[in-house]
This record gives structure tokens, sequence and C-alpha cells, in this order.
């Protein structure tokens, strides 16, 4: 049972909405059986858009950084989210170590990090905070908003184990994206579980591979509930970034822009659908939100932003581009265009909140700076629940649960990446 948020969402329910609503119990226990024989990654969070005709994730983060947008009376049900998972994954464990992103943090670091500090703590679990930046060399004290602090002290290495003075963690939780490469100090941590692996990191992960295992599975998924693949799926290819300063060089990336837009423009004929199809070109490497553009014709890469965003995928992001299907968002929050995103802890959707663009076209990229963050309030019924003396609720679709299946997909996709990548650097 997933839990049941209030969304934004307006208007009737979809075609497709109906689908997953109608076909929630083969749903439920398909992803029971798939969580059997695949493991979700630790945490995640899954930004979905909604565009009416069609629902997909478009983006998948590993080492989350928004716990303090979550609804006070979420953290309750991520706490029983982090027990169950490390439970599972590694049931002797006791004490937790997170380990922040090196340098300086902002506030809006620290918040985050005090909830997910509380939120293990909440799951019973010693919890410390140990920074593995070099430049740290004694403890020192995070000042909060509400006027308290958190302790961040240095990290140790100790053979195979990362540990603090006096705290001996079972566990060391990443939330780090290691965007200055894997520091020494976490390789081969034979004797503790280090979560997310080291490979998923933003130097070294690519996005095209996770999203080809999102298109397996969503074909998969597609064909059990009677839908079209594209309507849950993003297309996209991927190639090598072009020197934006060689007028001649864009040749490549034209003709998988030119490709992939008339398969586009079939699919919204086939459907009827009037809104100009786009494309989203990013980095196949680094971080969300990092040179993304919005493309409806190829003619659009002669433009500035194009020009700085393709130089800096090809000298400083490794030197490949995805280029995706653009999913519109229909959702708003007042006048701003709005976009969820969902976050869990093991296979459980814990919460989530609205990145808010103020300012924004329904076709942009929200993850930039001067985005807001509105929480996802919390019902207090699962899905499928009814209240038994509401008769009003109990008649309201629960517009989250597709929302809730879409980041399971992403999950789920995520696990078979961790599974090839742990094969691959066997």
């Amino acid at each position: 049972m997933t839990p049941h948020f209030n969304t934004a969402l307006e208007g009737p329910v979809s075609e497709l909405e109906q689908r997953l609503f109608d076909s929630k119990p083969v749903i439920e226990r398909w992803f029971r059986q798939e969580w059997q024989d695949h493991t979700p990654p630790l945490y995640c969070e899954v930004t979905v858009r909604n565009a009416g005709f069609k629902l997909a994730p478009v983006g998948t983060n590993l080492f989350p950084d928004g716990w303090h947008n979550l609804s006070e009376n979420a953290l309750p049900l991520a706490a029983q989210a982090a027990r169950a998972t490390i439970e599972r994954l590694c049931p002797k464990t006791r004490n937790v170590l997170i380990v922040p992103k090196s340098g300086q943090l902002s506030s809006f670091d620290m918040a985050s990090l005090e909830n997910l500090c509380r939120i293990f703590q909440m799951a019973k679990f010693d919890v410390r905070l140990g920074s593995i930046d070099p430049g740290l060399e004694s403890s020192r004290e995070l000042p909060l908003s509400g006027g308290q602090t958190l302790t961040l002290a240095p990290a140790q290495r100790e053979r195979s184990r990362l540990r603090l003075r006096h705290f001996d963690p079972c566990t060391v939780l990443l939330n780090d994206g290691l965007e200055r490469g894997a520091p020494g100090i976490l390789e081969e941590l034979h004797e503790q579980h280090l979560m997310p692996p080291l490979p998923m990191g933003t130097t070294v992960r690519r996005k095209s591979p996770g999203l080809h295992f999102y298109e397996q599975v969503s074909k998969y998924f597609a064909k059990l509930v009677g839908v079209d693949p594209w309507l849950i799926h993003p297309m996209f290819v991927h190639c090598d970034a072009p020197d934006a300063r060689d007028k001649g060089g864009f040749g490549a990336l034209r003709e998988h822009i030119h490709a992939l837009l008339g398969r586009l423009r079939h699919k919204h004929k086939e459907y009827g659908i009037a809104a100009k199809p786009f494309v989203i070109v990013k980095a196949d490497r680094g971080p969300c939100g990092t040179g993304v553009l919005t493309v409806y014709d190829s003619g659009d890469l002669q433009r500035h932003d194009a020009v700085s965003a393709l130089d800096l995928a090809r000298d400083q992001l490794g030197g490949q581009v995805v280029v995706q299907e653009g999913v519109l968002t229909s959702e708003r929050i007042g006048q701003a265009v709005a976009e969820p995103v969902i976050y869990a802890i093991g296979r459980h959707v814990v919460g989530g909140f609205y990145r808010v663009g103020a300012g924004s076209g329904r076709d942009e990229n929200l993850h930039r700076p001067g985005a807001s963050f509105v929480p996802l309030s919390y019902s207090g019924r699962s899905a499928g629940a009814r209240l038994p003396n509401d008769e009003h609720d109990a008649d309201l679709p629960d517009r989250f649960y597709a929302y809730s299946v879409m980041a399971r997909l992403a999950m789920l996709a995520t696990g078979h990446e961790i599974e090839a990548l742990d094969t691959a650097f066997a």
C-alpha cells in the first residue's frame, strides 16, 4: 500500500491514470514480485512530469538533498521505510554514518541533513555526520535555522572501515554526489555497507544506461497494464557532444534531433496531440540540471546558451550528450508551473514536494537556481483505502498513486542499473 498525498492536479482523471487505478491489484502484485528479485537504491529522488496525455519520470537522483522539503507528517513514514530497508539490506546495523558533501554547506544543505538525520534517528539508529573533506581537521557545529546545531566530525579511515573518533558505524550512507570524483578514503570499504555505491557518483554514472534500463522496465510494465509504452517512457538517443565552436561539427547531433522529433511528431499525430514536440539535450554525465537545453528544431543549436551548454558537456562532463523527449508539465502552484518530485527509501515511496519555477514555461527545466518548493501534504490514508465516515473523501481519486507508480518504475530501473555496475566492477 502506498501512502496517499494530496496533489495539485485538477480536472478529470486521464485515461492513463484511470488505467493505473483499475490495474492496482495487478500492479502491486507485480512490484512485490520484482522487489524479491531486484534491490532498489537505498534512497532516491524521482522527478515526474505529467503532460495530461503522457506521464513519465524524467530524472532520478541517488543523492537527494531536499529532505527538508518533505512535509512534517511524512517523516514517520520515512522512518518506517528507513528501518525496514536497512534491516533488509544489513540487519545487524546499529550505527549509521551519513557523509555529506565536502566544502561549504549552504543553509539548504544543513536543513536537508537535519531531516535526514531525524529520519534515521526516528528509525532507532545511532546517527552521526562524518565529513571526508580534507580541510576539516576537527569537529564543528553547523547552525540550524531553529537555533539548534548539527555536529560535523572529520571521518577517519581505519583499515577497511570509515569511522569517527569513538563511533564505529555498520553502514555508511553517502549523501554526496562526488562531483569532484571518488576519494580514496571511500574505496574498498570491505567491512561496511556503503550506499549508494561509488560507481553511481555523478562523475562516473552516465544517464544513458539508466534510461536504457527504464525503457526495458517500462515496456514490460506497459504490456502488463495494457498501454502504449510511449505513454510512460520518454524516447531518447545519446551521441558525442560536438565542438560547439565548430559550425560544421553539429551534423550528427542535428540528425539525432531531427530523427527523434520526426518520431515524436508521428506519435502526436497518432494520439491527436496539438502540442508541438520538443527534445531536451543534456550532458550524459554530471549533476542533474547541468547543461540542459530545450530544443524544438535543430536550428536551436545555434543559440548562445546552446553553444555554452554543449561546450560544457564536451569539455567537462564526459563528452557525450543525451537527446531525450521533452515532457510538458500540466501542473501549477498558483500561477507558476510545477513538477512533482517523489522521495523513496528502499522500495517505499515516502513523500515528495513540488518544484516550482516562477516565470518558467511548461517545457523548461525547473531544476535550476530560483526554484521554490511546496511539500505534498499527507492525507493520512493509503492508496485504495477508504475512510469509513467521509463519503466525499472516499470518492476522490488518489491522483498521487500514478506518481508513486512512475517513481517505483524508475527505482526498479535504477536497481537494474546498480546490478549491472556491480557485475562490471566485480
